[in-house]
């Protein structure tokens, strides 16, 4: 035991002179460094890589402004495996060691100005989840040297910036969630080259053509809601999301026509557009989208008739086509309509309740409404026996269903 508080002592002792221009004493406002050492006089610990970490946290519990659940009460003593919200496990690097593999603060509420010189000063850290507090700053480029982190999630947070590109210096991470917070600017392609298997960037200041962002991923599960993208859905979307089992858009500035390509996307279960500026028909090809379950174009500028084929997609628990301009419904739609599943309210469809005034329609339709490839809005990509004899080539056209 003398022997470890001994080497410990000279970690410490190496780690306030390293840090003397700009670390410690900056991050504390100036709390005397002979504070921290006091506290370690006795202390013991079960591992050296612990002990390198204790004054990282002490520090970083120094910065925090506001604990209303008092967790960092927690943080006191030698034995850091039992603070609340830090949890130990073996490096990768030697199954004998003890040290800090994951930090969760989920719901903590706790208040600081910045996660600089506390994570991106954890070497073992493999996952960090941090959501709903109120951490601010931007985030170090030293993130990148973590070799081992695969879990980033800081979302709801008050995070500010742009993105920050470290991220994409960091090889193991799969999971990445900095929704709800106030990033700004443009997202990096890069991004979407890496092995992500989870992207969500929701809720943020994100501001650029749709178009410029997707690349080659098989990331899972997308979330692109709630910022600023803009531009028409790329016809390449089947490309580079063609493994996604959720795709969200919602509450852009998306526009232009709906692409046939869509339909493409054989293994989505959540598609959802909702509140851009998207115009025009409804391609026939989504019918072709067998796992989809919720689809939701409500809020948008599209119109003509609701393809009985779209209706007929065979699991569909929502579709959301309410606040547009669609002007006719089939029987299969309408029967979807009666069960809840289908909703079309605040079209102009005739004889059906809830529907735009006469007078806002017409002036929708006074301008004349076209689309680019609108010989493609027939194509059905896929074999549908209610509907087509055989599976469609991109040159050919479906029969009409009516």
């Amino acid at each position: 035991m003398q022997t470890i508080i001994f080497i410990f002592k000279i970690i410490i002792f190496v780690f306030v002179v390293s840090t003397s221009h700009g670390g410690i004493t900056s991050i504390i406002d100036g709390t005397p460094l002979k504070v921290i050492k006091d506290e370690l006089d006795g202390l013991a610990f079960i591992d050296q890589r612990l002990s390198i970490i204790y004054p990282l946290i002490q520090t970083f519990k120094n910065t925090i402004s506001s604990d209303p659940l008092n967790i960092t009460g927690s943080w006191v003593g030698s034995d850091i495996c039992s603070y609340r919200g830090f949890y130990c496990d073996n490096p990768p690097d030697n199954k004998t060691a003890t040290t800090i593999a994951s930090i969760d603060f989920n719901g903590f509420q706790l208040t600081a100005p910045s996660l600089d010189g506390f994570l991106d000063q954890l070497p073992d850290l493999a996952l960090f989840h941090a959501n709903s507090n109120f951490f601010s700053g931007t985030i170090s480029p030293n993130i990148a040297n973590l070799p081992y982190l695969y879990e980033l999630d800081i979302s709801n947070n008050l995070f500010s910036g742009s993105f920050p590109n470290s991220i994409l210096g960091m090889n193991s991470l799969s999971f990445l969630d900095i929704r709800f917070n106030l990033f700004t600017g443009s997202i990096p392609p890069q991004l979407f080259t890496k092995d992500l298997d989870i992207l969500f960037v929701n809720n943020n200041n994100f501001i650029q053509k749709l178009a410029d962002v997707l690349g080659n991923s098989h990331i899972l599960y997308l979330t692109l809601a709630n910022n600023r993208f803009y531009g028409p859905i790329p016809r390449t979307i089947a490309k580079y999301l063609s493994g996604l089992s959720e795709i969200l858009l919602l509450n852009n500035m998306l526009s232009e026509c709906l692409p046939y390509e869509l339909g493409l996307l054989r293994e989505t279960v959540v598609f959802d557009a909702g509140n851009n500026l998207l115009t025009g028909p409804l391609p026939f090809s989504l019918g072709c989208l067998k796992k989809a379950e919720v689809v939701n174009f409500a809020g948008n500028l599209l119109y003509g008739m609701v393809p009985e084929v779209v209706c007929a997609m065979g699991r569909l628990v929502n579709l959301s086509l309410s606040d547009n301009y669609f002007i006719q419904l089939g029987p299969i739609c309408r029967g979807l309509m009666m069960k809840g599943v289908l909703d079309v309210r605040n079209n102009c469809i005739p004889g059906l309740p809830s529907q735009r005034p006469v007078r806002e329609c017409a002036a929708f339709f006074a301008n004349r409404r076209y689309c680019s490839y609108m010989q493609t809005y027939h194509y059905l990509p896929c074999w549908l026996p209610h509907f087509s004899d055989s599976p469609m080539s991109l040159s050919e056209l479906a029969p009409s269903p009516f």
